[in-house]
Formats: C-alpha cells, structure tokens, sequence
C-alpha cells in the first residue's frame, strides 16, 4: 500500500503546532515551580507569624498577671492609706484635745464666740473654724506670699476681725497657741533662705509674725504662743500645687485658761 500523501502546508502546520506544545509544556513548568516558591514563602511567613502569635500571646499571659499583681498591691496600699488615715485623724484629735485641755469634740468657747467665727468663716473661704473643737484655720495663702513671713493685708484684715472676738467678753479668758505649717518644697531660693533657712523656720516665723499681728490688734501678749511643725503636719498628700497650698497653713488652737502646753513655773527654782 502507497503512504499517503501529506500536502506541504498541512506538514508546516503540524509541525508549528507540535513545537507549540512542547513550548507550552515548558511554561507550565515554569510557573508550577514559581508557584510553589511563592506557597513556600507563604508557608514561612506564617510560622514566623505563628511564632510571633505565640510570644504575644505569652507576654499578654504575663502582663495580665502583673496586672492582677499590681491591682491586688493597689488595693492594699490603698486600704494601708485609709488605716493611716484613719489613724492619724485619730492622732489630730488626741493632740488638739491635749493642746486646748478638752476631750474630743468639746468647744471650749462659748456659743457667741462660736457663732461669730462662723460667720467669719462664711465671710472668708480661706478661713476654717471647726465648731467642736474651736479651732481656727488660715489656709493656703491667705496670710503669707510664698516664702514670706509677712502678713499680707488681706490677712491683716482677717485677724484683726479675730483678735475682736477674742477680745470680747465670752473669749477674752481664753489663750491661744498659733501653729505654722509649711508644704515640703525645700527652700531654694537665696533671698528666702537668707531670712528662713529651713521649712522649720519659715513655719515658726510665720506663727510668731501672727503672733505679733495679734498683739499689735489688741490680744494680750501673755495669752499667746507660738509653734512650728515644717512640713510633718500635712493636711493632705503633696502630690500638686492644690495639696501644697492646703498644707501650707496657719492654725489657731483656743486654749482653756488653765490648759499647760509648756511653761515655767515662778515658784520653781532653776
């Protein structure tokens, strides 16, 4: 049997498209081996992630613990802060009972004394007066600038309206103790040091400076005295300028007539 007879253009095309074929054969190679690649790298940026996934989770673990640490510190540092507290209300007290001679709550001055600091503590937002105790409060800077021992006017005005009840009939048998307070800055600046080297002697000259006020308006200089706590005396934390401002005061304590602080008495020899 002859072959049979293949026509020249119909050879051509079998013979592009058998080279066609194998061409393509190669590209699907080509891409099958890039595709691979890419899963591979794929595959390694996940376990490097999962890795990464693992280490937060872990420090998160960590600091969820230190968290509950802290919280549990937290509270009882702040129940530490309420029994101090506590305790030194306690203390204040005992140590204005022992300074005006009286328990507790006990006013030693009479109802119309009362009254009328009252009213001057209505009349003055920086002034205090605890009614049960009689007790008398300048606070902030009301009398001084900082750092000065210098009775401002404004305070001038105050204490003299205060050296007139004390002087009335129903408060005139009563003593007064004056008591500096100070925040706990430490004195920097050389022209305040050169007149108070320490918060201990800027809180006593503050207390003797209204001492001598009090007597230029009229109170007796015998029925006074003077005393300075620096900085250890604190109202409230020194944390910010509102907490300093508040521990930087000056408090009257009315004394008993027959209250004794610390004296001397004439009839002891020395």
């Amino acid at each position: 049997m002859l072959p049979p007879v293949v026509s020249r253009p119909l050879a051509w095309t079998l013979i592009v498209a058998a080279g066609c074929s194998l061409s393509g054969c190669g590209g699907q190679r080509h891409r099958l081996r890039a595709a691979q690649h890419q899963t591979m790298q794929i595959y390694q940026q996940s376990q490097a992630l999962a890795g990464q996934l693992g280490e937060a989770q872990m420090l998160a673990g960590q600091l969820s613990a230190e968290n509950q640490q802290l919280a549990a510190n937290l509270d009882v540092a702040n129940q530490r802060i309420a029994n101090l507290a506590s305790e030194r209300s306690q203390l204040h007290d005992q140590y204005k009972s022992l300074l005006t001679g009286l328990k507790p709550g006990e006013n030693p001055l009479g109802g119309a004394a009362s009254r009328k600091f009252e009213e001057l503590a209505r009349k003055y937002p920086e002034f205090e007066f605890d009614p049960t105790t009689g007790v008398s409060r300048f606070n902030g800077d009301l009398l001084f600038a900082t750092g000065s021992d210098e009775v401002r006017d404004k305070g001038r005005t105050l204490l003299q309206e205060f050296s007139r009840i004390m002087n009335d009939p129903d408060a005139r048998q009563f003593h007064v103790l004056v008591v500096g307070h100070t925040d706990d800055q430490p004195i920097v600046k050389a022209a305040t040091r050169a007149a108070h080297q320490t918060n201990w002697d800027l809180s006593v000259h503050r207390a003797t400076a209204v001492v001598k006020t009090l007597a230029k308006l009229g109170i007796d200089e015998q029925r006074m005295g003077a005393a300075g706590y620096s900085m250890f005396q604190q109202t409230a934390a020194n944390v910010d300028a509102t907490s300093r401002q508040q521990n930087r005061r000056v408090e009257i304590f009315v004394l008993a007539p027959d209250a004794t602080i610390a004296g001397w008495d004439p009839g002891t020899r020395r």
